[in-house]
């Protein structure tokens, strides 16, 4: 049944703040307390009383606030638990929560398409005439009948329409995005993709024509699954200047959480002006990815596991080094929509060398014979070096030894030779990895060591060298190099590679100190 009636909204800005800050706590003086720390950075903040045992009580607090803070524009909500919420009372008792909100001061107040459903025409006016109100639905299962539940929705007037659902891939965004796109112009629209996989649109669904977004006060504050912290979204993502100008770059993997990526590359679009952002894809297969590619569109990508062999027979061209290493870790969208693909682990490798010792004629020992091996060994063999590889299984080395004219040696050699270089391609040190060392501590002779794991910064390897007096080239720096060069590809600029670094090493030393301090808990 449709509602008509007239009612006079509280007053909002013409154009809202892009970010609403969901606050959360255990009881009305936390809540507030926080909502006090951040309304100067966030002036747009929704209190979920449904978080708190009692939330009458922190209604005479919210008018307090409000009354100091005149600037605040604040949203009300307290989601019953049977719609994904915390609060346990009926609809009676939710919308008169809400209602008293309204008269307290609250410009909006957020009720689910199940609670107005169940409302009598006359509370619902009630409700109305409190506030501005968000219309919201919520499906923790898929993306799926947008136009079905937007058609219910339709036949309660209010001011916002909210429709939440959860990726279960990435094409669920860009689902999300064409619904906003298609119904915005006619009703102001919130649209969001929960889970892991909804951070497209977190961050994208701004442009396509979502009044706004949600994000956490803080990190481990989330109300929503996949839910990001404001101040990730305004400082890495910079979600206030996206516009539809803004060029799309993101990582892609499976698993992809534990990415450093998105933190390097928005550190350097940020520092260079470069109107792009670049987000962390997990894709869970590589259909999925390249939907994405053609439709959001995405111009320029990083590949990583376990795509980069994958990749390969759906660019439209590569660069002969990338055919011959048989791996891609860049790929370059033209406007076309060509797919072009590079492999810049190879100046993630030399680089950091080449700033250290001219490479014509050095003796490179490389342990390992995967993708980031092969990288290495073609890249240092275009450059002259001597390579030489050790593997545990010695076939798949000869047969890299082949293909790139280098050598293939088995430990009983590798005590016989001197090497200049030795480089770790294995994933011997990684985290959580238990495999055993490559190389021993009797057979760590060299002048340099080269550490391929990032994360973490000191692995055994590399304190093993430092002990023995070698110089060591970490992780991060190669990490470091070979984004610089995507930036390089994608913008056509220098990269601020200091900048880059400097993110990169703050971002392992924040890591390596919480892990410190769980230990320590323990």
């Amino acid at each position: 049944m449709s509602l008509n009636f007239t009612y006079t909204p509280r007053f909002l800005p013409a154009r809202l703040p892009r970010i609403c800050v969901a606050i959360v706590a255990t009881n009305p003086a936390d809540m507030v307390e926080k909502a006090d720390a951040i309304v100067r950075e966030n002036s747009f903040l929704e209190f979920r009383l449904d978080y708190l045992a009692k939330p009458a009580l922190a209604l005479p607090r919210m008018k307090e606030f409000r009354e100091y803070h005149a600037e605040a524009i604040i949203v009300a909500t307290c989601r019953r638990a049977v719609n994904g919420g915390k609060f346990k009372g009926s609809v009676a008792a939710q919308v008169d929560l809400l209602i008293k909100a309204g008269s307290q001061g609250c410009h909006l107040v957020d009720i689910e398409l199940e609670t107005a459903a169940q409302l009598k025409p006359a509370d619902f006016a009630r409700l109305r005439r409190s506030a501005n109100l968000i219309l919201s639905t919520h499906d923790f299962r898929g993306t799926k009948k947008l136009e079905e539940t937007f058609a219910r929705m339709q036949q309660y007037p209010a001011d916002f329409f909210k429709v939440v659902s959860t990726a279960n891939s990435l094409y669920d965004n860009v689902v999300v995005m064409k619904f906003l796109e298609q119904h915005s112009h006619s009703h102001s629209m919130i649209g969001i993709c929960m889970g892991e996989q909804g951070i497209i649109s977190r961050v994208l669904a701004v442009r396509a024509g979502s009044q706004f977004t949600f994000a956490a006060a803080n990190p481990g504050e989330e109300t929503a699954p996949g839910q990001v912290a404001a101040r990730t979204l305004r400082d890495t993502y910079r979600i206030e200047q996206v516009d539809a100008a803004t060029r799309v770059y993101g990582v892609a993997g499976d698993p992809i959480s534990h990415s450093l990526s998105p933190l390097m590359l928005n550190a350097a679009f940020r520092r260079e002006n470069v109107n792009g952002v670049y987000l962390a894809l997990h894709a869970k297969s590589l259909d999925d990815l390249l939907a994405c590619i053609r439709d959001i569109p995405i111009h320029g990508l990083s590949i990583t596991m376990p795509y980069k062999e994958e990749i390969l027979k759906h660019l439209d061209k590569t660069d002969p080094l990338t055919a011959k290493i048989g791996a891609c870790n860049t790929v370059v969208r033209s406007q076309e929509g060509k797919l072009y693909g590079f492999n810049t682990d190879v100046t993630g490798v030399v680089r950091p060398l080449e700033q250290r010792l001219h490479l014509q004629g050095t003796k490179i020992l490389v342990l390992g014979a995967g993708g980031a091996a092969r990288a290495a060994v073609f890249g240092l063999k275009e450059r002259g070096a001597d390579v030489y590889i050790l593997n545990r299984t010695p076939s798949p080395a000869q047969t890299l030894a082949k293909q790139a004219r280098a050598k293939a040696i088995n430990k009983m050699q590798l005590k016989k030779i001197a090497f200049d270089v030795i480089i770790n391609a294995t994933p011997a040190g990684m985290e959580g990895n238990k495999d055993p060392l490559p190389i021993s501590e009797q057979e760590l002779k060299a002048k340099f060591f080269f550490e391929m794991v990032y994360s973490p910064a000191e692995t055994r390897l590399v304190k093993m060298a430092r002990e023995l007096g070698i110089h060591v080239i970490l992780g991060a720096e190669m990490f470091v190099q070979q984004g610089a060069r995507q930036f390089e590809i994608w913008t056509g600029k220098p990269a601020p590679v200091q900048e880059m670094q400097r993110v990169v090493e703050y971002a392992l030393a924040q890591q390596a100190a919480a892990k410190n301090g769980n230990r320590g808990g323990k």
